[in-house]
């Protein structure tokens, strides 16, 4: 059989069908500009006895417009992870490239070209107690060449927009909690970034205040195509991500494509074999599917061949083709073509029988796949 072609960087050659990166990128045109490329990265701190590992071998990908939702036990690494994103931390070993610019090796001057064209959210705020609201988020303009108006014109829309309109003049001793973290989101966001990365952003909201930043976030990720990484605990607004990352001791356990996982236990649903499986059973098993894409006129199975696979399909087309022998001579009977959301092999992959039928593919096929 043929060996399957997947279309991103030559050495990955396993993409789990939730992950982003093979078929959004083949439906969305838009989805091919990537943001942010992370191989092989580790990181350390300390050195000599007490230097001890932190990140292990990560790999990611997040593209423009994507909400990309960091979740994990604490100590994880996942701030860790983030602060080398926004170039607050030294790239050790690995690759990461942000914006098109790799970061391990970069001059000062790349870092700072970099980082002015990122939005940063900390969870502890980091305001200027000596400035008043608009002042703090007035601060994120000054690298920027613009007038004196217009960065003071900004920096209040953007606060009006975060309901603090009437607390522009404030100092952060004035303050509540929740006020300064909504000066401290103006701030990032305010020089139309064209990455956020937030660590618990809405850590210090109430349910409202925090459903009125994440849908800001929306709004610039749809509009502006900005992309958006945040860390978080709030399951509260867990359904604003496109993807979901878990990081567990260091590395990234699974990296999930909302949407695309909820498609495909829609078709596990009709499947019989897996009707009677719980939500969560139905989504472990989403998780753990891989995408194969084939080129038109491609063999995907051959009849008699033992079953290893069961494939559903995604995106495209396939025909069955099964032969039989009568009479000592051997006939062909094409079977009704297979479009997405069909499947095939569910018997033969459970039963252990070998496959029945012939099937190649008639047009660009995506197909995911479970062994």
């Amino acid at each position: 059989m043929p060996n399957p072609v997947h279309p991103s960087d030559s050495e990955e050659v396993v993409h789990r069908a939730t992950n982003s990166t093979l078929f959004l990128a083949d439906k969305d045109e838009a989805r091919r500009t990537r943001t942010l490329r992370i191989r092989k990265l580790n990181h350390h701190f300390g050195s000599g006895e007490l230097r001890k590992q932190v990140l292990f071998g990560n790999h990611l990908d997040v593209y423009q417009g994507e909400i990309v939702i960091m979740t994990g036990p604490s100590g994880s690494g996942k701030t860790t992870l983030l602060t080398l994103i926004g170039t607050l931390r030294t790239v050790q070993e690995g690759s990461l490239r942000v914006l098109g610019r790799e970061l391990a090796g970069a001059s000062t001057t790349e870092l700072v070209n970099t980082r002015r064209e990122m939005g940063f959210i900390f969870q502890h705020h980091n305001l200027f107690e000596s400035l008043t609201a608009q002042e703090n988020v007035r601060m994120a303009l000054e690298l920027f060449p613009m007038a004196v108006g217009e960065r003071n014109k900004r920096s209040a829309e953007m606060l009006t927009r975060l309901g603090l309109g009437h607390r522009t003049t404030y100092k952060p001793g004035s303050l509540s909690g929740g006020q300064k973290q909504r000066v401290a989101i103006a701030r990032g966001l305010v020089h139309k970034p064209k990455i956020i990365l937030a660590d618990e952003p809405t850590a210090a909201l109430d349910e409202k205040s925090g459903r009125e930043v994440v849908t800001l976030f929306q709004q610039l990720a749809r509009e502006d195509g900005c992309t958006i990484l945040m860390v978080t605990h709030d399951n509260r607004i867990l359904d604003v991500a496109d993807r979901i990352v878990n990081m567990v001791d260091g590395r990234i356990k699974s990296d999930v494509l909302v949407q695309e996982a909820s498609v495909i236990c829609d078709f596990l649903r009709q499947i019989p074999q897996f009707a009677s499986l719980s939500p969560s059973a139905l989504s472990d098993i989403a998780d753990r599917m891989l995408v194969e894409n084939y080129p038109p006129g491609t063999e995907v199975v051959r009849q008699g061949d033992p079953a290893e696979k069961f494939y559903l399909i995604r995106h495209g087309s396939v025909e069955v083709v099964r032969t039989d022998r009568v009479d000592g001579k051997e006939t062909s009977k094409h079977l009704p073509e297979l479009k997405e959301g069909n499947f095939l092999g569910e018997t033969a992959h459970l039963t252990g029988a070998p496959r029945n039928a012939t099937v190649r593919t008639r047009s660009r096929s995506i197909l995911y796949t479970l062994a």
